[in-house]
């Protein structure tokens, strides 16, 4: 898959069609752009979550967690599931799983 190519001549349907996509990208990537929603991703990859398995997994206060994973929501990445008293977060589609591959290849192998 290659990228589109830009000319001068190109339909207004078709410049229209590329700023939607490149908003959606933009809020998408800006979603991911925080160390802890990133690294809440990386942990929901590998399967369902509680916030409390969360929380333990970051270190981190069910506040600063539940904020995060509302951003998530928010943008469609994350999907909650009520058990009783317990909310469990997992990944809303594929997305998530295959930026982190290119961030982990680029970063972190």
């Amino acid at each position: 898959m290659g990228l589109p190519q830009f000319s001068v001549d190109m339909a207004d349907d078709d410049l229209e069609k590329m700023m939607d996509n490149a908003t959606t990208a933009s809020n998408f990537l800006k979603a991911i752009s925080h160390e802890g929603r990133l690294m809440i991703l990386c942990h929901l990859v590998t399967g369902e979550k509680s916030v409390t398995e969360l929380e333990e997994l970051l270190s981190a206060r069910q506040a600063a967690v539940s904020q995060q994973l509302s951003r998530l929501r928010l943008e469609g990445l994350v999907v909650p599931r009520r058990d009783g008293k317990a909310i469990y977060y997992r990944l809303a589609d594929d997305r998530p799983r295959r930026i982190l591959e290119v961030v982990y290849d680029l970063f972190c192998n």
